[in-house]
């Protein structure tokens, strides 16, 4: 015989399915509601109104970019993985893949000049700007590895602040160890991660990169051409490097740039020399 159970302890039961149910958790604390597509718009505001306002609290007035390769890493350890890859051939001396690998290697470890530079860049321009009262041209990167690190240690060894503006890719990577806790953010988009970049930036330095780096410059370089962001100093660093990957001057010859947007980037190839640029810019130092 089925027993009857009493109304009260069946009313309890509904109660705690209600209170554990998604639907009763406050809008803002439902993780599943914010992660679906119909609330992309509201997840775009959060990411550009999270980092604009922390910076504000930090009282950072203005920042200098620095993009450059990931894959540019200290001489030492680039030998080192290049020493590894030897030890490889000797037991497969026919693989053709671990040759390839170690001639991209080799001139990695030819470019390791610009972790060098890269760092001792930015210690120079925090040290010249940093104090109690002032955070200008703080250095600002995409907070992984290579020419990003170099970036932030200089700042980190300078003791002064640096902020790492990373992205969640498939390949998850880590934020370097030299940003300062408190300025690394997270981004999902894009495309707002690169109005970050821009949007307090009074200078730009690019050292040698692939696609992201050159996606970044060209974003930049067409935003002071068309005058969507004042000009400010763009410095390509490494003349050699970047007369070689990107013709500027034939693009002009052609007719689809105009002759004056060739000054809207300078060359450097030293630390103090990219720094002379920027100091002589009409944005004061």
């Amino acid at each position: 015989m089925k027993k009857n159970i009493p109304p009260k302890i069946n009313n309890l039961k509904n109660l705690n399915l209600i209170i554990n149910s998604d639907t009763y958790k406050l809008a803002h604390e439902d993780i599943d509601f914010l992660s679906r597509n119909e609330m992309r718009g509201v997840r775009m505001l959060l990411e550009i109104t999270k980092p604009d306002l922390i910076l504000e609290e930090n009282k950072i007035l203005s920042t200098i970019i620095i993009f450059g390769g990931a894959s540019i890493s200290e001489e030492l350890n680039t030998k080192k993985r290049i020493e590894n890859i030897e030890e490889l051939i000797k037991k497969n001396p026919e693989s053709m893949l671990l040759k390839r690998n170690l001639k991209r290697l080799e001139n990695l470890l030819l470019m390791s000049n610009y972790y060098q530079s890269a760092r001792e860049f930015s210690k120079i321009a925090s040290i010249s700007n940093q104090n109690k009262k002032c955070n200008s041209h703080v250095i600002v990167t995409g907070g992984g590895p290579g020419i990003m690190e170099a970036a932030n240690r200089g700042a980190f060894e300078a003791n002064c602040k640096s902020i790492g503006l990373n992205i969640s890719l498939p390949n998850e990577q880590i934020p370097n160890a030299f940003i300062t806790p408190g300025l690394c953010f997270k981004f999902n988009y894009f495309a707002l991660r690169k109005i970050h970049f821009v949007m307090r930036s009074v200078a730009a330095v690019f050292f040698p990169g692939g696609f992201g780096t050159l996606d970044e410059l060209f974003e930049l370089l067409t935003l002071c051409q068309t005058g969507m962001k004042t000009k400010i100093p763009i410095i390509l660093f490494g003349k050699e490097y970047w007369n070689k990957v990107i013709n500027f001057d034939y693009l002009a010859d052609l007719g689809l740039i105009e002759d004056k947007h060739l000054n809207l980037f300078q060359y450097a190839d030293t630390a103090s020399e990219a720094w002379k640029i920027i100091k002589s810019s009409k944005e004061p130092a």
